[in-house]
């Protein structure tokens, strides 16, 4: 390159400079924040993660020994601390079923009712859905239970969701509705699963479908 090429390239860089420097900085600057805030929103979620991790241990180990206390507390440390992160909806099922286990039902609601308005998997609201159903089914609360189960379920819970409404409905004396729904889980379940399907058309033909 001439010494004349050279200076008219640093002139033409001085000019887009004065043009153009300005938001060149600033989009630079705006990426490296971007940046950096995304690598602190990683670094903080798999933080969380961690010691979630860790509290999700202590409520395993608060199952096992049937720490009803330790389970409600480890349980509502895991809601108000890690939340949003998915060992608190396993948490929530797991302590419900064992506080149900303990006779305590009224705190097994709670932790299922947490999961059906928190869980960060449907799948994981559905099955709490599924279990708090049958505690207000022992609990003889069956129009309670059905609204519990009057949103259109997921497809794989289809046959277990109809099933549960068959066991409500029959519970109340209305035979026609409870058939319906036994036959809808009749035609919904796996054909694979033969002991649900079974069971399913047991109660079928004992109201009489």
């Amino acid at each position: 390159m001439s010494y004349h090429d050279e200076q008219e390239s640093l002139e033409n860089l001085k000019h887009w400079w004065a043009k153009w420097g300005n938001a060149t900085t600033w989009i630079v600057l705006a990426v490296l924040v971007v940046a950096a805030g995304f690598n602190g929103w990683n670094y903080w979620q798999r933080r969380q993660a961690a010691e979630a991790a860790v509290l999700y241990d202590q409520v395993q180990q608060a199952v096992n020994t049937n720490d009803k206390a330790k389970i409600a507390r480890v349980a509502s440390d895991m809601e108000d601390k890690f939340g949003g992160t998915a060992y608190a909806q396993m948490t929530a099922l797991a302590a419900a079923k064992a506080l149900y286990m303990a006779g305590d039902s009224a705190g097994a609601k709670t932790q299922l009712q947490w999961a059906i308005d928190h869980a960060k998997d449907d799948e994981y609201k559905q099955i709490a859905k599924l279990r708090l159903s049958l505690v207000l089914l022992d609990e003889k609360a069956y129009d309670a239970g059905l609204k519990v189960l009057a949103d259109a379920p997921l497809d794989a819970f289809k046959g277990v969701v109809a099933d549960r409404r068959g066991d409500l409905l029959a519970a109340q004396g209305k035979r026609d509705d409870a058939r319906a729904a036994y036959k809808v889980a009749l035609d919904t379940l796996p054909q694979n699963d033969t002991s649900a399907r079974q069971l399913v058309q047991f109660k079928l033909d004992a109201i009489g479908g």
